[in-house]
């Protein structure tokens, strides 16, 4: 087993915020093209943000410096009132991928503490297996289907539904804009018309 790597990166929870969006943990900081979150080049997270909220995938995307663009993205998740973290606080890596399935986890992340910092939210999104594992174990709840959604109640007794979508891994498979046309309609309910 590899040492152990904590999360290098503080929760990203903007005022207001209604949705949090939930990885497992970042990729190894050799993989990175920003310092935020989904920073590998080839994840697809901000491009399905891209067709969702302007029906273009590279809106957010720097493709000249192979990165993306921070200032955009973070604007957009205030306006929108989208927080992100993961699951995991500390991992270790079985391997040298950043695939989910080389990821031991050591600390699993304190949601109760994360969510009540955001007393406003009432919807959460898993955006893989690995995050669906932990965010229903700690819960002790059933895992919805990929691109569906199920109520439960936090511990502090708040509604909240969650939302399972699939993940924005190119390892996934399945298309950009397939991906997209499932996280839309979760974008829709949770933080309002696209």
């Amino acid at each position: 087993m590899g040492e152990t790597e904590y999360h290098p990166l503080q929760p990203f929870l903007p005022e207001g915020t209604r949705l949090l969006m939930l990885g497992s943990f970042p990729p190894a900081r050799k993989r990175w093209s920003m310092d935020f979150f989904y920073p590998n080049f080839t994840n697809d997270m901000w491009r399905i943000f891209g067709l969702c909220f302007f029906g273009d995938k590279d809106r957010l995307v720097d493709a000249d410096r192979k990165t993306f663009r921070r200032e955009a993205i973070e604007q957009l998740l205030r306006e929108r009132g989208i927080g992100l973290y993961d699951t995991a606080t500390a991992v270790c890596r079985t391997t040298g991928t950043a695939s989910d399935k080389d990821l031991e986890v050591v600390t699993p992340t304190d949601l109760d503490a994360l969510f009540a910092r955001i007393p406003q939210c009432r919807s959460a999104v898993t955006t893989g297996q690995k995050a669906t594992d932990l965010f229903c174990a700690y819960y002790g709840i059933s895992q919805p289907k990929v691109g569906s959604s199920i109520a439960f109640t936090l511990t502090d007794g708040r509604p909240m539904r969650l939302y399972r979508m699939p993940s924005s891994s190119r390892a996934y498979p399945m298309r950009v804009e397939r991906k997209a046309d499932c996280y839309r309609p979760m974008f829709s309910e949770t933080v309002g018309p696209l």
